[in-house]
């Protein structure tokens, strides 16, 4: 078995956090027991660049429970957990993934993944789609189709779609609403701040958050800023967003007016250089600046190291940028997804339903992929529901079902005051 992992010393201790994990899972369980039974995923092999932590664990058993030959790597040099990546080399996966891994690991890690050919790929950034189709297009006829985790690689896929160069189909697990509802807004907002504080270590009651963007990231991430006491500024591009942030009692401005007064700063935009050498330039003594957005674009970093006269490492996590002014600026995980970088990622619990979208999706493509146009597409909506159903009875939820009276009603037109 190929793997390669950081220290395999560190199995035991990740065994104990998937199982920890794995507790606040019961959707994926119980699709996980079906699997197990009906091997839907039998004689598939699938490579995986998903960010490697105790849930994308739960996942990768539950995809070998249908059958699938999982390979796995990293979607990020920074997400990856050294002992899940350990304890899943344990048990037989091939893993390649290293927490700090450079540039040229992490593309070597993702070829090892496609090495094997895959029937199936499984994206959180759409990095093994764009390999395939920029470096191995000899992949693409034994492909049956692709899966897509977050905004940013959704947006990355319709561009090849509309541009008439994506090669096989793409379902986007991120467009259902069992995910992007819950997981971009709960658990991005839950786990952005877990990230900030557990870098920090700073007070957020009082202080001035910036939030920018106002998709379901940035409405998380606000909602958890402002309960901690925060004063919440919005930075938007779309009147819609920004209006609904307004709206939600927030303050809305451009960056360049909002650099000034923030003492947090936090990109969740899937865009590039949102904040920049103009916004870097008005910003205090001390403002923190982080991202957790997908990619480590979001903030013009190259901008920050000319303005800077040093730059050291004073904490974990923690880059202090000295202007020549003397001002300090501080950048959080290198720019990269600080909710991974220097914490755990989403909750497990929220992530019980984006990844029982992904095993569900998996299933879809083996049953009908062949026949699926070259596009991206997003899961039945009867799928969803039935995904939000199971979480509800796992919460011990109970909710009203229709009258035949009310059935009536809503399917006549004839029926007024």
């Amino acid at each position: 078995m190929n793997y390669d992992v950081k220290d395999m010393s560190l199995a035991e201790a990740g065994k104990l956090r998937i199982e920890w994990a794995e507790r606040s899972m019961p959707v994926l369980k119980m699709i996980r027991d079906r699997f197990a039974k009906e091997r839907p995923l039998a004689g598939i092999k699938l490579a995986a660049c998903l960010h490697v932590t105790t849930e994308t664990a739960a996942l990768v058993r539950t995809l070998a429970a249908g059958g699938a030959d999982v390979y796995l790597c990293a979607s990020n040099p920074l997400s990856t957990q050294d002992d899940v990546a350990a304890a899943l080399v344990s048990e037989g996966y091939h893993v390649y993934s290293i927490k700090g891994e450079d540039t040229e690991t992490y593309y070597k890690h993702i070829n090892a993944c496609l090495d094997p050919c895959p029937h199936i790929t499984m994206d959180d950034g759409a990095d093994l789609v764009s390999t395939i189709h920029s470096q191995r297009q000899n992949l693409v006829e034994n492909i049956l189709g692709g899966t897509e985790e977050t905004t940013t690689g959704v947006i990355r896929l319709k561009s090849m779609a509309q541009k008439g160069v994506l090669l096989f189909p793409v379902i986007a697990v991120n467009d259902s609403n069992t995910k992007h509802f819950f997981d971009n807004r709960y658990g991005t907002g839950q786990s952005t701040i877990d990230g900030i504080l557990r870098a920090t270590n700073r007070l957020m009651a009082g202080s001035c958050f910036v939030v920018s963007g106002y998709g379901w990231c940035g409405r998380g991430l606000a909602t958890r800023a402002s309960g901690m006491g925060a004063r919440v500024i919005v930075t938007e591009i779309d009147p819609l967003r920004a209006l609904e942030a307004a709206m939600d009692g927030y303050h809305v401005m451009p960056m360049a007016q909002a650099a000034p007064i923030g003492d947090f700063f936090c990109t969740v935009t899937g865009d590039t250089s949102v904040i920049r050498k103009e916004h870097f330039e008005k910003m205090k003594d001390g403002a923190i600046v982080a991202n957790s957005g997908h990619f480590n674009v979001e903030i013009d970093i190259s901008s920050l190291e000319e303005l800077a006269v040093s730059k050291r490492a004073i904490r974990p996590f923690v880059d202090e940028y000295t202007m020549s002014d003397g001002r300090r600026i501080v950048l959080l995980g290198e720019g990269r997804l600080i909710n991974l970088a220097a914490a755990e990622g989403h909750p497990s619990s929220v992530m019980d339903m984006s990844f029982a979208n992904q095993a569900l999706a998996s299933e879809h493509l083996v049953k009908y992929g062949k026949g699926m146009g070259k596009e991206v597409t997003k899961l039945p909506d009867e799928v969803d529901n039935e995904i939000a159903r199971l979480k509800l009875e796992s919460m011990g939820i109970k909710i009203d079902t229709l009258t035949a009276e009310q059935e009536k009603y809503l399917s006549s037109w004839e029926m007024g005051t």
